[in-house]
């Protein structure tokens, strides 16, 4: 069912002569019908809805009137999006996106605002232009979409959220205190595969103006599909006083080829120069002679003509060995703080202190600022208060608030608490992925409609393991926890036992997966001994080995085979 919505003028006419309404001086949108537990004589309207009907801009005095009519609308098939600014070119995987947003709507109407959250960051989509008509239902179609260039009118500026930066290419800027200045940048795939290796290095700069004393910033880097990095969610983090440089290093965090910079204001308002710099990396030579750390308390191995200085432990040539400890003892003084034991020049020394909290070594003008970013207590969006380590893990892995991407619907989203479902739970499901996973989608095999977190487990259930029949489908993600390369990417490929989730990687990870399921999982001979079922009474399994195979699979907790997944829906359902 769907409705038009129209605000009237007071004195504007609502139905002409021939019986046709006159909205030339009406605002209109269009909506469908969430659920009918409104009072008598009265219509909920969402806020997007009273949105697109020009709230709070229009004045309900001016119009006073309000009309809602049953309408039909046809299914659309093209719509033209623009945005507000060009940040919204920067969000991954439109498609996800503009899905979740659309499976809250029922139509859609030319002029409308489609208000879309991604990654804490609402962006306002314009809605230019809709086929086969003015107003469509969004309902059960498929429906091309072009997101366009905003346009810019004279006199006005778009200003972007993420600002761009090249390599090698400096870019001033300044933060006020507590406020975020947010950058990002593209690193080819050449060059990342040769920061993989090891070959060339990739480093982000920032150069404080002033050395940080009356101001300081500090500086944060993430890659994407996290846009915007902050205190507690990023992949690399530098907090030392003036100015700092992180070297990006790391297999598993450098996958992605564009990343985002953060600055933000520590103290004051600071003017800083902001770059990328990648160049190849200096192949070390030469032998380490001496150590100066908590490495060297254990004695090394000492050649033929060679001690080892007791104040400094290095290793020193026996004809010079006294002269460099009388030396070493008068102007170099060891650190005595456990796990510690640098040498320092003594007056280095007087400026050498240790974190009472951590324990972590630094400079006597550091320590106020290291006790306030990593030991002072601060509160999560959800309640929860911790210091900064904990805090990272806190909302990477466990804050109900944190923003994942979704398993089924491909979206970042909030995870939400602990799905109430317990099978939910032990498969390590969050929330929104068990709302999400319980959408139905036809089997690309069978055509049966299976729910999207059961789709693996029906897979394997009923049309066996075969490579041939592990395809993707339109909304499951990866089938069987296949992870594999996009074309042309030399990546080694992964895929996950959906049963037990057992990963297995390496050019033959399927032949390992296969083999894996036959002797863990299934039943493979041909006579099987009288077993229960899930009544408790007797069955005779004498049934051949290929029959087993297909239909046979064993619940992930008591190990119990069963004939199919809506066996093994009833058994956990009952037993567990």
């Amino acid at each position: 069912m769907f409705f038009e919505v129209a605000l009237y003028k007071e004195h504007t006419a609502i139905v002409d002569s021939n019986g046709a309404s006159d909205s030339s001086e009406a605002k209109t949108t269009h909506c469908g019908v969430l659920e009918f537990t409104a009072p008598e004589g009265y219509v909920g309207l969402p806020p997007h809805v009273w949105l697109n009907l020009g709230a709070p801009d229009v004045s309900l005095r001016e119009f006073p009137r309000v009309r809602i009519r049953y309408v039909r609308l046809p299914k659309c098939h093209y719509a033209k999006l623009t945005p507000d600014s060009s940040d919204f070119v920067d969000v991954p995987n439109h498609k996800a996106v503009l899905e979740t947003k659309l499976r809250q709507h029922a139509t859609l109407s030319e002029g409308d605002i489609l208000t879309v959250w991604h990654d804490g960051v609402d962006y306002n989509l314009h809605v230019s232009q809709l086929k086969p008509a003015a107003n469509v239902s969004v309902l059960e179609t498929d429906m091309e979409v072009d997101v366009v260039q905003p346009i810019s009118t004279p006199g006005t500026s778009i200003q972007n959220k993420l600002l761009p930066l090249e390599l090698d290419k400096p870019q001033d800027g300044y933060v006020e205190e507590g406020k975020y200045v947010y950058y990002k940048f593209v690193v080819e795939k050449m060059v990342l595969d040769a920061v993989k290796m090891g070959t060339r290095s990739l480093d982000v700069h920032l150069e404080i103006d002033g050395g940080g004393v009356e101001s300081d910033a500090d500086l944060y880097v993430a890659a994407h599909p996290v846009l915007f990095p902050s205190q507690h969610q990023h992949q690399w983090a530098s907090h030392d006083l003036g100015s700092k440089m992180i070297h990006l290093s790391g297999g598993k965090d450098l996958q992605s080829s564009s990343y985002s910079i953060a600055v933000y204001g520590y103290r004051g308002r600071t003017i800083y120069k902001v770059w990328v710099s990648s160049k190849p990396t200096a192949m070390s030579t030469g032998q380490r002679v001496g150590l100066a750390s908590h490495e060297m308390q254990e004695n090394p191995a000492v050649e033929s003509g060679f001690e080892i200085c007791g104040n400094c432990r290095q290793v020193i040539p026996s004809r010079t060995i006294a002269l460099h400890e009388a030396y070493c003892r008068r102007h170099n003084v060891a650190c005595m703080h456990p796990g510690c034991s640098v040498i320092l020049r003594r007056d280095e020394f007087q400026r050498h202190v240790h974190c009472p909290k951590c324990g972590q070594s630094l400079q006597q003008e550091e320590l106020e600022k290291h006790v306030k970013v990593y030991h002072e207590p601060t509160a999560c969006r959800c309640g929860v208060i911790l210091e900064r380590d904990n805090m990272v893990k806190h909302q990477a892995n466990t804050c109900p608030l944190r923003t994942i991407t979704c398993r089924f619907c491909g979206d970042m989203v909030q995870a939400g608490k602990d799905p109430e479902n317990l099978r939910d739970r032990l498969s390590g499901l969050t929330q929104h992925e068990s709302e999400c996973g319980s959408r139905t989608s036809p089997c690309e095999i069978c055509n049966r409609a299976v729910m999207l977190k059961e789709m693996d487990l029906h897979r394997v259930a009923v049309h066996g393991s075969n490579s041939e029949n592990r395809t993707n489908s339109n909304d499951g993600g990866d089938v069987m926890g296949i992870n594999e390369p996009a074309s042309g990417s030399e990546e080694i490929r992964s895929m996950t036992c959906p049963i037990c989730s057992v990963v297995f990687r390496g050019s033959a990870a399927d032949v390992q997966l296969n083999a894996h399921l036959d002797s863990e999982h299934f039943i493979t001979s041909s006579v099987q001994p009288m077993e229960q079922d899930l009544t408790g009474n007797s069955m005779s399994a004498s049934v051949s080995s290929s029959f087993r195979s297909t239909l046979s699979v064993a619940c992930p907790i008591c190990g119990l085979s069963v004939h199919s997944e809506r066996d093994l829906s009833a058994h956990m359902d009952m037993v567990h």
